[in-house]
């Protein structure tokens, strides 16, 4: 629909993922290039400055253990999947797209922890068998 008011801009309506309710109207210019809500991004940015917060705060609280690790892996990937989703700009891709990006890294850290098992058993095979029992 062309706005009657701007003939070289192009509003197009678009439903953002995992938000049924609400819907996103953005603008896209004549040259092509979408332009989303600076609202998104700086949203965005505040939860990525509360879960840097709460990073730090584990280590300056003086958890240990796998509950610390634990802890800082969860902030970190939570970052990670924002950053990757918003700035990245992936929330607004197509799903194949999607999937074309975000699958193979996932197929990686299956591989790996697969691996890591595996070692495991690898390990007390060798020690069995230098053990000589």
């Amino acid at each position: 629909m062309v706005d009657s008011n701007n003939s070289h801009r192009v509003k197009i309506i678009k439903t953002i993922p995992h938000q049924n309710d609400e819907y996103s109207a953005t603008e896209i210019p004549a040259d092509g290039h979408q332009a989303h809500p600076l609202k998104v991004y700086f949203v965005v940015w505040g939860w990525l400055f509360i879960l840097s917060a709460c990073s730090y705060a584990i280590d300056f609280m003086g958890v240990q253990g796998y509950l610390r690790w634990t802890l800082i892996l969860f902030f970190m990937l939570v970052k990670a999947g924002l950053i990757v989703a918003i700035f990245m700009h992936i929330i607004w891709e197509r799903l194949s797209l999607t999937y074309a990006i975000l699958l193979p890294p996932m197929a990686v850290l299956v591989f790996v922890a697969i691996m890591a098992i595996e070692s495991n058993y690898t390990v007390l095979t060798r020690f069995i068998f230098f053990d000589g029992g």
